[in-house]
């Protein structure tokens, strides 16, 4: 409580000085200088012996762990129950499971044929929201795994990592589509 005869200090501004009068919402002060200035109560603090009054860090604390303001609250995602049991969507890339025959076909053609349907199946879940692929490309050469890593690696909201090796060995990679990209 500020009362006639108190040392003040005006917030926001480096003025301080004696109060002089207090009326209903203003105080009055004799500045340093010696004029006298009015400011409203909430402008000012008191000031002991040349310092205000600052409320020790423990007492602010302990006030606010008191009104249970920041109390921890432990973080933890929550699992929508339809994404609790949710398998990965799985997608074939065997030449064997994308047409009947592949009489007449190069190599680059089965290939192309493979890519097309890899992006095609990634576009489709990225449509459905699908938060992860597994693409089975089997073991070979490698060069269907390195034209799919060159062909995620274009997708900026895609993260790339080999599948479960307990369920499919070597012959497949994961992709884990980003929701919310920023």
């Amino acid at each position: 409580m500020i009362k006639v005869g108190d040392t003040v200090s005006v917030l926001d501004e480096p003025i301080s000085g004696k109060v002089v009068s207090i009326s209903h919402n203003e105080i009055t002060i004799q500045t340093e200088d010696g004029f006298d200035m009015t400011f409203f109560k909430n402008e000012v603090v008191k000031i002991q012996s040349g310092e205000m009054i600052i409320p020790s860090f423990d007492e602010v604390n302990r006030n606010l762990q008191e009104k249970e303001v920041y109390k921890k609250k432990p973080k933890r995602r929550t699992v929508k129950p339809k994404e609790r049991n949710l398998p990965p969507m799985e997608v074939d890339l065997h030449i064997h499971k994308l047409v009947k025959s592949t009489k007449g076909m190069t190599n680059h053609d089965m290939v192309t044929l493979q890519l097309d349907t890899a992006k095609r199946q990634l576009d489709f879940a990225i449509g459905k929201r699908i938060p992860k692929v597994v693409f089975i490309h089997g073991v070979g050469q490698g060069v269907l795994r390195e034209e799919l890593k060159y062909l995620f690696g274009r997708y900026h909201n895609v993260r790339i990592s080999d599948a479960d090796y307990k369920k499919y060995g070597l012959g497949a990679m994961e992709v884990y589509i980003i929701q919310n990209p920023k």
